[in-house]
């Protein structure tokens, strides 16, 4: 586990974690049999996450066909997330105590709303989301978000032996891995031979 303001790296071991989802079934980290794409939004509801995850919902079985497994935290309670998981089809973990986000030293920052590269992204995503509510498809965040508005992006790919593969610290509140980005990860990540079935005579 990550010491406070301390950054995991590639190598280093991940936290051992059990997690319970909102939606989906139970998490074990690390999975023996696959990577783990851990990927930490903001708050319930953000636009620009909401639109981030409906990009890997519509990829979620290139995604899988690779061996990765894909998991999304909030720092919301779960009374405030629920209402926003329609159509994603991977686990979604509540985290309002932000425990997950410090054991991998995930932070909160004015620069996830004042750096101008977020102004575009943040842009389009406002636009998409007042689009999206006013014909249904999308649930407004809440007014005063539990955990505030600052929070950064943080994206984790976990080996099945438990150390990070690669690592991901946002910027602004736009800067994570893309979907081809997390694939080409996958694909220079070497894998354990599978066992050998002893031949029967």
């Amino acid at each position: 586990m990550a010491l406070p303001g301390q950054q995991l790296r590639p190598g280093s071991p991940a936290p051992v974690l059990w997690l319970d989802p909102l939606l989906g079934p139970p998490v074990d980290i690390p999975d023996p049999e696959r990577l783990v794409h851990l990927q930490f939004r903001r708050f319930a509801g953000c636009p620009v996450c909401h639109l981030h995850l409906r990009s890997v919902a519509r990829r979620h079985e290139e995604i899988e066909a690779v061996g990765i497994r894909e998991v999304a935290v909030f720092h919301s309670p779960p009374e405030e997330l629920a209402p926003h998981l329609d159509g994603l089809p991977f686990p979604v973990v509540a985290d309002p105590d932000k425990r997950l986000y410090r054991a991998f030293s995930v932070e909160s920052s004015p620069r996830a709303l004042l750096t101008p590269r977020a102004w575009g992204p943040m842009l389009r995503a406002v636009t998409v989301g007042t689009w999206e509510m006013l014909h249904g498809r999308a649930r407004p965040p809440v007014l005063r978000p539990r955990g505030g508005r600052l929070g950064l992006p943080g994206d984790f790919l976990i080996g099945t032996d438990g150390r990070i593969v690669a690592a991901k610290y946002g910027e602004h509140l736009d800067d994570q891995w893309t979907v081809d980005e997390l694939l080409t990860l996958a694909a220079r990540t070497p894998r354990p031979a599978p066992p050998v079935t002893p031949a029967t005579s």
